[in-house]
């Protein structure tokens, strides 16, 4: 039993989530399914012994979550049971990293702290994983392991807090067979990594008594026909994923979104990528020199495309904004008489000016025919072009997307249907599989990982950024309006273009 562990303690947890804290050893391991309860038992854990003292086996702990919402429910959970075990406590502090000044990244991960004057420990919660771990002594919590930027680097680090005689835990659900998680987990089973594993599914949670807590707390009856019930409705929510979200077994890719095969069948040789790539300090040369530079593309290398497109189409578009590093990436959608859905050729600009961007989107949607709407990613400098799309052809055509968890949950599982019904055909290229193989399930979510960075052929920064226009574009098509006639209002002064007027 851990330090300061009371004899009530038992009696509120879950077997489990009991086996779970009892377990003593130095460094342990949690496979389980989601909502399953192990977070806030190791609160519970991780208390009572920053409340012990040091020759009663106290120490400190530093507890590192996926993101900041995670983090705030452990340390609200902390302060919870502290109250619960009258454990004098301080009040939760929110503070920044310190890493002694070697790393400036390090002093932008927020911290929230509680402190126990008795014991002198504190529990220190951090929003994301710092890059520097050297010099702390106590014990380490890993939540949703599986899911950090460089688990192996996370591991690495905390094996030193085991040499001062302090304690390692890795909390996940797993993520793919081949995630370093998984990989762990089968050391530790096959002997050649010293460690305890618990596997904890969520029909074994419920099993014993999950549902049951969850009755106590909502304050209604329970009964079997009502477990059976929720049960069931848990796992027709997660669906083809419920194997990895509940049952603790890692799909066969690293939690790929789109097979490669899938993706493979609905691309065609026929249909191009063009790409635009502008010079470092294009942005400070005159503007009548940057504009004759982008039309002179857009005349050469997409107006030939725009004037082969068939009239009578109904057309859409999706855009992924970026100004340096990752791409902007354009994709037009052609639908015809059977609402099959074509992009005609993609388009990929990178170091490319906000007005040169603005210039290219204006020609292209301009010459789509039958134009019906489109969707922008209006995320932070993406929100410019965006607005100025939207002054351009009408808020009734052109939508401003945040990308959000729920966006992302409610649209991207559409965008994979249309390519698993055959519904849409974008251009063969190594650039636009990658970037739809970039998209992962993260907790659940399809979305690219923050984390994930990958290159083109010719070396260039990608993330995902074809693949999020194409969902866009998808998800353009589905919520358009009637078509509508447009038409372009001619040429304009660069102050019109600029104020985006029509």
């Amino acid at each position: 039993m851990s330090a300061g562990m009371g004899a009530a303690l038992p009696a509120v947890l879950l077997p489990y989530q009991q086996r779970w804290v009892a377990d003593a050893s130095p460094f342990k391991v949690a496979e389980k399914g989601r909502r399953t309860g192990l977070t806030w038992a190791e609160a519970a854990d991780d208390v009572l012994i920053a409340a012990a003292a040091k020759n009663a086996g106290g120490q400190n702990v530093y507890y590192i979550g996926q993101d900041k919402d995670m983090t705030e429910e452990y340390i609200d959970a902390c302060a919870m049971w502290a109250r619960e075990f009258n454990q004098a406590a301080g009040s939760v502090e929110q503070g920044i990293w310190d890493e002694d000044g070697d790393d400036e990244r390090n002093k932008n991960i927020l911290t929230f702290s509680i402190r126990f004057p008795k014991s002198r420990h504190r529990i220190t919660a951090l929003a994301s994983r710092p890059r520097k771990l050297r010099g702390r002594q106590g014990v380490l919590v890993g939540d949703e392991a599986a899911f950090q930027d460089d688990l192996d680097a996370l591991i690495k680090a905390a094996m030193a807090f085991l040499i001062w005689g302090g304690k390692v835990r890795l909390i996940s659900t797993h993520f793919g067979a081949d995630n370093p998680f998984n990989l762990l987990c089968q050391d530790i089973r096959a002997g050649r990594q010293r460690g305890s594993i618990h596997r904890i599914t969520f029909r074994q949670a419920v099993n014993e008594g999950l549902y049951r807590r969850v009755c106590l707390r909502m304050g209604r009856a329970w009964s079997q026909a009502d477990e059976d019930a929720w049960v069931q409705g848990i796992y027709d929510f997660y669906r083809d994923n419920a194997d990895e979200e509940l049952d603790c077994i890692p799909s066969a890719s690293s939690g790929a979104y789109f097979s490669r095969a899938l993706l493979e069948s609905r691309m065609s040789d026929a249909l191009p990528v063009l790409r635009l790539q502008c010079p470092p300090g294009f942005e400070v040369r005159a503007a009548a020199e940057r504009m004759a530079f982008v039309d002179g593309w857009l005349h050469t290398q997409v107006q030939p495309l725009l004037e082969a497109l068939p009239p009578q189409a109904r057309s859409f578009y999706g855009m992924d904004f970026a100004r340096s590093g990752d791409l902007s990436a354009l994709v037009p959608l052609l639908q015809d008489a059977h609402l099959h859905r074509q992009a005609p050729f993609i388009v990929e600009l990178r170091n490319v000016p906000f007005e040169q961007q603005r210039q290219a989107l204006f020609f292209i949607v301009d010459a789509l025919p039958g134009f019906a709407g489109g969707a922008h990613d209006a995320t932070g400098n993406g929100g410019y072009l965006a607005e100025v799309a939207m002054q351009r052809y009408g808020a009734a055509r052109v939508q401003r997307v945040m990308l959000s968890q729920q966006w992302y949950m409610e649209n991207m599982p559409r965008y994979r249907a249309a390519f698993e019904d055959g519904d849409i055909t974008l251009p063969r290229s190594s650039g636009v599989l990658d970037d739809h193989r970039a998209v992962q399930l993260v907790r659940g979510v399809p979305k690219v990982p923050d984390g994930v960075a990958l290159k083109d052929a010719a070396g260039g920064k990608r993330h995902g950024d074809t693949a999020i226009a194409g969902a866009l574009a998808w998800f353009a098509s589905l919520t358009a309006a009637a078509p509508m006639e447009f038409m372009s209002g001619g040429a304009r002064s660069d102050e019109e273009e600029t104020r985006g007027f029509l």
